[in-house]
């Protein structure tokens, strides 16, 4: 049996039985989006997240600067689900969304680098996954660069900040570019929350008082 049907019936089944007295039950578990859309008809959350992507990057005409807004706020919440996080490497959209960093215009730079703070958040595999990509020094650019947008520099420093915590690999990386900045002095503990706070706190200081 196809698995969607088996998920279905076992959905339908938990949720039929009625007591004597004939009164409704209320469900207590829901069935998988994506189990339904793909029942009837309707685009998965995989297919949801390349079209958004399809239309940010897309050069049509008609698509336009505020439409591309639109469907990179709905590639964030798409991703905010752990599971879609970890599928952008299957549905090949981690190049794209990192090539977004570099985008001409700053609110696709600030809207890339927060959709990769959400897609990395409390999230080792996308960790994994930014740190294979070569994601890390791009953010760190983004996070000090003087004559970047302070709202661009603070959604990169929120990205790093999911990068790096409780994930030393990252940590390591980002430490090591700052202090060739002269913005670190030596390594920190990833799963120090305090001294990753602390290592936020001045970027986002910085970020804040540029010249």
């Amino acid at each position: 049996m196809d698995p969607g049907l088996s998920k279905l019936l076992q959905w339908s089944v938990a949720n039929s039985s009625e007591p004597a007295d004939g009164t409704p039950v209320a469900s207590n578990s829901q069935l998988d989006p994506n189990i339904m859309n793909a029942l009837f008809g309707g685009p998965s959350d995989a297919e949801l997240m390349k079209s958004s992507m399809a239309a940010i990057r897309s050069s049509d005409p008609e698509i336009t600067h505020e439409d591309k807004l639109i469907a990179f706020d709905n590639f964030e919440q798409l991703i905010e689900n752990l599971d879609n996080a970890n599928n952008l490497e299957a549905t090949e959209l981690w190049d794209p969304l990192l090539d977004c960093l570099n985008h001409e215009e700053g609110e696709f730079r600030k809207m890339a680098a927060w959709c990769i703070g959400t897609a990395v958040q409390n999230n080792k595999k996308s960790q994994d996954m930014l740190i294979a990509k070569s994601g890390l020094p791009t953010l760190v650019k983004l996070a000090t660069a003087n004559d970047e947008g302070t709202q661009i520099r603070l959604k990169a420093i929120y990205a790093l900040s999911s990068a790096c915590r409780n994930h030393q690999p990252a940590m390591d990386i980002v430490t090591a570019e700052l202090k060739n900045l002269g913005k670190c002095s030596g390594t920190i503990n990833a799963g120090d929350m305090d001294a990753c706070d602390q290592l936020m706190g001045a970027l986002r200081n910085d970020a804040l008082t540029k010249p």
